[in-house]
């Protein structure tokens, strides 16, 4: 998810706009208990077709229950009422529903999937998260455009048994339902609410556990109310979560010592002050940081050496002790640690074992790239764009970023553009920047959230880097192995060392979140979609 794409679920961590955290005074009085969150930035929309980013996500995840929900490491049933029946040989999937209603008093139905998926698959929708239903019976024809949504192979067997048919066995099928994109939609107020769906609170219906609030779309501010119809309402204890963006960590700081926040996302000199404060947490995240180059509008970076260049004039420890001073990890490829694991191997490790010398800092190799490179297009002296959020963080980051390139990379000039979250997404996806610093963070604990995202179509791949061999590789990973878990496993190894060798993207850092969080809350898990689930949470 982008930051995701913060985090959705996802996955997608799309940064920066990743989620910062949650925070507020945390008070008990006659209205129940509270606290205030925290936020990077503004929720963008509460459309779960439409959603991009970690902090709407989070958002969502907080209001609306798909078939399944993460609670830690555990996936447990939500709209899901037991295991479903997996037939056809890993091809068919039926799942029966519980009785949950809406926030409006209507029952959470088979058909209110149905819609919900039809209308991500369909075009029209334009869902950048449609790409992670390849695999269920005809989603991709459809959102090429060969074929009516009405033909995706999800049925409504009748109101609590749901039906959905493969094309293939999808052996993380099940963890990628917790993505907002897979979440039900009630088909008659979508449908009454036009445009406006997803856009204020007067436009959200809830099935989950809080109802969103004095949302106006905008606003820095907004309430989460427990919502009194939620299936399991026992186990929702804190009645109010007060949104709050935050883009500041020296305020946040300040917020959270005036006990203005119960829980802070901190960067900086913030964060180093914070490691021996008894209230920290160090959050490990399934979200990596990285470069985008645009090829598209910028042929140079079509140049193997020039992307290699550069990924080789970054000192990515250094640039975690000088500007992030967090307890965040050096990427040496964009798959996150801790993510995917096998037989005790993890994903990341051993991928980084075969193919790292792309992303080891080598001024003198990278002056001697990059000037090959240069030769090659018949450049000389390139200025390029660096774009990325307004935050303080991420300023700095660019400033970083900005002083490292042009320090070995003789004649580059880099200029810096910061904007407002939204806008950054915005003009990632429109393809409106030279180099842009993005993230993303896991939909569901598998290397194919993150691998899949750079092939040549995927609406994710704002860099449009292309390579038939990789487009290749991920496809095999889906089908011709789909069902042998080593010959899977080796396929999507070689397509992130593909990857790494090619520097497609540019990883920077896995991040592990420095947090502040009040002792009083107790039984907040924090999940591998860099979400919190708030059901079962208390403030004592």
């Amino acid at each position: 998810m982008k930051f995701r794409k913060t985090m959705v679920a996802g996955s997608a961590l799309a940064l920066a706009g990743v989620l910062a955290a949650c925070g507020s005074n945390s008070s008990s009085s006659s209205k129940g208990t509270s606290i205030t969150r925290m936020e990077s930035d503004v929720i963008s929309t509460m459309d779960p077709s439409t959603t991009t980013d970690a902090i709407s996500g989070q958002a969502l995840i907080d209001t609306t229950d798909g078939l399944y929900r993460y609670n830690g490491s555990k996936l447990e049933n939500a709209m899901a009422k037991s295991q479903p029946t997996v037939t056809d040989g890993g091809k068919t999937y039926t799942f029966k529903l519980r009785n949950a209603k809406w926030s409006n008093g209507d029952p959470v139905t088979a058909q209110d999937f149905v819609f919900a998926w039809r209308r991500t698959v369909e075009p029209k929708t334009k869902s950048q998260y449609a790409y992670l239903y390849s695999g269920v019976k005809n989603a991709d024809d459809i959102t090429a455009g060969k074929k009516a949504a009405s033909t995706l192979g999800v049925t409504a067997v009748n109101k609590t048994t749901l039906k959905v048919t493969l094309d293939h066995a999808i052996p993380y099928f099940k963890t990628m339902l917790v993505n907002p994109a897979f979440f039900p939609q009630n088909e008659k107020f979508v449908e009454k609410s036009g445009k406006k769906f997803g856009t204020t609170s007067k436009y959200i219906l809830s099935n989950g556990p809080y109802q969103l609030k004095n949302w106006n779309g905008t606003g820095n501010t907004w309430k989460e109310t427990k919502n009194s119809t939620y299936w399991k309402a026992k186990n929702v204890h804190i009645d109010t979560l007060n949104g709050q963006v935050v883009k500041d960590s020296q305020t946040a700081m300040n917020l959270y010592q005036s006990k203005k926040l119960d829980i802070a996302a901190l960067q900086g000199e913030q964060a180093a002050q914070a490691k021996s404060m008894s209230d920290f947490k160090g959050l490990k995240q399934s979200a990596t940081f990285y470069l985008e180059l645009n090829e598209k509008k910028d042929p140079i970076f079509k140049n193997t050496k020039i992307r290699q260049a550069i990924s080789m004039s970054i000192d990515r420890e250094a640039y975690i002790k000088k500007v992030l001073n967090d307890a965040s990890i050096a990427a040496n490829n964009v798959t996150p640690e801790g993510l995917f694991e096998k037989n005790g191997q993890d994903f990341s490790k051993t991928a980084s074992k075969a193919e790292s010398s792309a992303v080891k800092y080598d001024p003198a190799k990278a002056k001697e790239l990059w000037t090959e490179g240069l030769k090659e297009v018949g450049q000389s002296a390139p200025t390029l764009e660096l774009l990325t959020d307004d935050t303080t963080n991420a300023k700095r980051s660019a400033e970083y970023f900005q002083s490292t390139l042009q320090q070995n990379l003789p004649g580059l000039k880099v200029t810096i553009a910061t904007v407002p979250f939204k806008t950054r997404l915005s003009r990632s996806q429109n393809g409106q920047f030279d180099m842009v610093i993005s993230a993303w963070s896991a939909d569901f604990p598998d290397a194919i959230s993150f691998l899949d995202l750079f092939t040549s179509d995927n609406s994710y791949n704002d860099g449009k880097w292309s390579n038939a061999e990789y487009d290749a590789l991920i496809k095999q990973s889906k089908t011709t192995d789909a069902t042998n878990a080593t010959a899977r496993w080796n396929t999507l190894l070689k397509a992130q060392e593909l990857l790494t060798k090619e520097q497609g993207v540019v990883p920077l850092y896995q991040r592990v979140q420095t947090t502040l969080q009040r002792k009083t809350i107790t039984g907040l898990n924090y999940n591998p979609t860099n979400s919190y689930n708030f059901v079962n949470a208390k403030v004592k």
